[in-house]
């Protein structure tokens, strides 16, 4: 479904060249829910751009389903972590947005919009604009408005990161039964190896900037997954052996940059 081949990319900061990804190498197969972790400053949310389409690799190429990126992609959703609504639209103007765009006749994209709305639960809220609606509500809109457009790709970059930690575990778990149901190949940006664990099918490491695969890692625990699950003696050596090679990398990041 995604493959990245020999990715390298660099950008000017000021008058410096920054090497941000170097050789880059990875496959996502249809269906998988891979997350990417590593130490800030890796390069995590520049392959997902790049992905999407919005940067192009300096070196090296990115084919979805065989097909090389070459700009902004459509059959990518992207969901940032900032929501990005359009504060004067609806809950329902927002998620058919991107529908309308498309040219679907106005009743064909409410009824489309209105069966995700209702799969991430805000049925009762579509009339409401994104300032009434909690933070939790605000970013189930911007998965709903992804999964509208019907992608086949679901891009995520720290979706649950502003959140507070209960709502960030329901919406964990509304994630996956989501995912599950509609079947999506999803690629996750998260600083959080309890995230990663919960919510993966594989977890890459990147190494510190510039970021390569270090690990690629298959998490075998049986779903569903829960936050209980955290307790456990396998979790628990699996996130103490994570954290030891997301560790020696956040080191060695701050070591570079000091």
């Amino acid at each position: 479904m995604i493959l990245f081949e020999n990715i390298s990319k660099s950008f000017f900061d000021g008058k410096k060249q920054v090497q941000a990804v170097d050789d880059f190498n990875l496959r996502i197969r249809p269906g998988e829910f891979v997350c990417i972790v590593g130490a800030s400053g890796c390069g995590k949310s520049t392959l997902l751009n790049m992905v999407a389409g919005f940067n192009k690799p300096s070196s090296g190429q990115i084919l979805l389903n065989g097909e090389p990126v070459t700009g902004i992609d459509p059959r990518c959703g992207m969901i940032f972590q900032s929501y990005a609504l359009f504060p004067w639209k609806t809950v329902l103007g927002n998620v058919e947005f991107g529908l309308k765009m498309q040219g679907i006749p106005r009743q064909q994209r409410q009824e489309i919009a209105g069966k995700y709305i209702d799969m991430v639960g805000l049925t009762s809220f579509a009339d409401s604009y994104p300032c009434e609606l909690s933070g939790g509500m605000r970013q189930r809109v911007t998965i709903a408005r992804a999964l509208a457009n019907n992608p086949e790709i679901l891009l995520m970059d720290e979706p649950f990161a502003a959140l507070d930690a209960m709502t960030r575990q329901v919406l964990q778990e509304e994630l996956l039964r989501i995912v599950d149901e509609s079947n999506k190949t999803t690629l996750f940006i998260t600083h959080s190896i309890d995230e990663a664990i919960l919510l993966a099918d594989r977890i890459v490491i990147m190494s510190a900037r510039p970021g390569r695969v270090k690990d690629d890692l298959r998490i075998n625990l049986p779903r569903p997954r829960h936050v209980t699950d955290q307790l456990a003696t396998e979790y628990l050596d699996l996130k103490a052996s994570i954290w030891s090679s997301v560790e020696e990398e956040v080191r060695q990041n701050m070591l570079f940059n000091a």
